[in-house]
């Protein structure tokens, strides 16, 4: 390989890992801001609009993943959210990547994300039921409406962020 190739790769490689740091950076940012409302039985997490890069381009499933993992720690049932969200996270992440991977229309896309994430809401519900005795569906269910909620304000700002942006560089 000529030390011109060698350069060019190794630009693009830390263009990447600057756009996922960027995008983990981000998640765990928006989520500090808004811990208020971004943890508990009935969330609010916003920072859940970064879900939809992952549709975009691999390297956020990682990205989006990292970022669950750090800000999880802010969480009251941490011990359990940080790694049961994080595995949900990506195990929905890879799920959503598959499901739309063939679908063009980004709106489509977008429903089936959301949606994958508010059912994906039973890990949750199941670790507020384990740790502090909450009821299981109930508690499923005002978590599922509030993913459903965040991520449908998410997938209207990635919307219209992918018509000013290329976000699958």
């Amino acid at each position: 390989m000529s030390r011109t190739t060698l350069e060019t790769s190794s630009r693009i490689k830390s263009q990447e890992l600057v756009k996922a740091a960027l995008v983990t950076a981000l998640y765990v940012v928006v989520t500090f801001l808004l811990s208020v409302i971004s943890f508990g039985p009935l969330q609010l997490r916003l920072a859940e609009m970064f879900n939809y890069l992952a549709l975009y381009h691999k390297r956020y499933v990682f990205a989006v993943t990292l970022g669950v993992v750090i800000a999880n720690f802010m969480s009251p049932t941490w011990i359990l959210d940080v790694p049961i969200g994080a595995t949900a996270t990506f195990l929905a992440l890879i799920l959503c990547r598959a499901l739309t991977k063939r679908i063009k229309n980004d709106i489509l896309k977008i429903t089936i994300t959301a949606i994958v994430f508010a059912i994906s809401m039973f890990s949750i519900a199941f670790q507020f039921h384990v740790l502090l005795n909450f009821p299981f569906f109930y508690t499923w269910f005002t978590m599922a409406v509030g993913e459903l909620f965040s991520m449908t304000v998410g997938g209207i700002i990635i919307h219209f962020v992918s018509k000013k942006f290329d976000l699958t560089k």
